[in-house]
């Protein structure tokens, strides 16, 4: 029969080993524990939080308080459009939902043009649940995809414009928009993967854009790009879901760039409008597969579709059948068609065109017009 024996001093030593070495361990995951000694020579502990777990807890708590401090500036836009008949035959009411940011106290509102297109009722909601009609002051399209509204009542948080020009690849940005499906607002962090981009869309290529790889939802169109200083450095406007060729794409979003939208809306507020120059014509940009179906003399440029009586291109005798290829000192071309060319110029100014007029060059001083 066994007998059991009281433990001895060596197995005592190893337990006594084995829990030193496991406190040791926790400690070492945990907080680092310094020695000091203090005025009577006694060492006393002093804690201390790792490097990494301090610049973690930096940067989480500097994206929390920019959330905190900006939230309350993003706010939903309600835009109906004018009832269409459907295929049933019966009027179809359409609602388009997104996002917008306060840039001034007393109530103007930057979003994407997009969203309030054909709006015969705008709506939006502050961040507290509070709905308030809104107004259209102007929008640029179709050079940038803004527009500026304005709500009546009481001051608004807003947030100030900062400098997309200092943003650097790599660097943290911050998205504040609306989420789908009535979820409220959606918070999203990223980093700039790329500035001044470009994105051609509906005859334009949209210019200056800041690039991240920020997940933007339906309905955050309009929503707040944001430094980590809080600071409104792009407004959201493009997704890209795929290329050319079909294949999915992940993580490429775009937003217009604080310096694109600053000017322009600031004029927006102070006197109401953004002068574009106008010219009075419609137009197809031509390509050089449509200048090969079509047997056309030049590979780009603007053909001119039509001319709008009274307008500085009737006056300066341009024509139906026209090909717009330099306008002033700008040559347009794949990188440059003719909206972007326009964007250059300046209203009230008179500038040389120079157009191709079956296989002829010819130049037309336009007084240009003020949108």
């Amino acid at each position: 029969m066994a007998v059991r024996r009281p433990a001895g001093p060596w197995l005592l030593l190893a337990l006594l080993v084995a829990l030193v070495s496991g406190l040791a361990g926790g400690v070492a995951g945990g907080l680092a524990v310094r020695l000091t000694t203090d005025d009577d020579g006694d060492e006393a502990p002093e804690a201390s939080i790792p490097v990494e777990r301090q610049v973690v807890l930096s940067e989480e708590s500097a994206i929390t308080d920019v959330v905190r401090e900006a939230q309350d500036a993003v706010v939903t836009v309600i835009s109906r459009v004018e009832p269409t008949p459907g295929a049933s035959g019966f009027a179809v009411e359409e609602t388009t939902v997104g996002s917008g940011v306060v840039v001034d106290e007393r109530g103007f509102i930057v979003t994407n043009e997009h969203v309030v297109r054909g709006s015969v009722d705008l709506e939006v909601v502050l961040a507290g649940g509070e709905r308030r009609a809104a107004v259209i002051v102007d929008d640029d399209s179709p050079f940038t995809d803004l527009a500026v509204l304005r709500v009546g009542g009481d001051e608004l948080t807003a947030l100030p414009f900062g400098d997309s020009d200092a943003l650097v690849p790599g660097q943290r940005i911050i998205a504040i928009g609306n989420a789908p499906f009535d979820l409220g607002k959606t918070v999203t962090v990223g980093v700039v993967s790329a500035v001044h981009q470009t994105w051609p869309r509906n005859g334009v290529i949209m210019e200056d854009l800041v690039q991240t790889d920020a997940a933007i939802n339906h309905g955050g169109s309009g929503g707040a790009v944001l430094n980590a200083s809080g600071e409104l450095v792009g407004l959201s406007t493009t997704v890209v879901r795929s290329t050319e060729t079909g294949q999915a794409v992940e993580g490429v979003a775009f937003a217009i760039s604080s310096n694109t939208i600053a000017p322009i809306a600031r004029t927006m507020i102070e006197s109401g409008s953004f002068p574009r120059a106008y010219v009075g014509i419609v137009h197809q940009d031509v390509t050089p597969e449509l200048a090969a179906l079509h047997g056309l003399d030049v590979q780009y440029g603007a053909f001119v579709v039509e001319v709008a009586a009274d307008t500085p291109a009737k006056e300066a005798g341009m024509q139906e059948g026209d090909i717009i290829t330099q306008m002033g000192d700008v040559q347009l071309g794949p990188d440059m068609p003719f909206l972007n060319a326009l964007a250059r110029l300046t209203a009230d100014e008179t500038v040389p065109f120079v157009v191709d007029r079956e296989g002829q060059e010819i130049t037309l001083e336009v007084n240009l017009g003020r949108r």
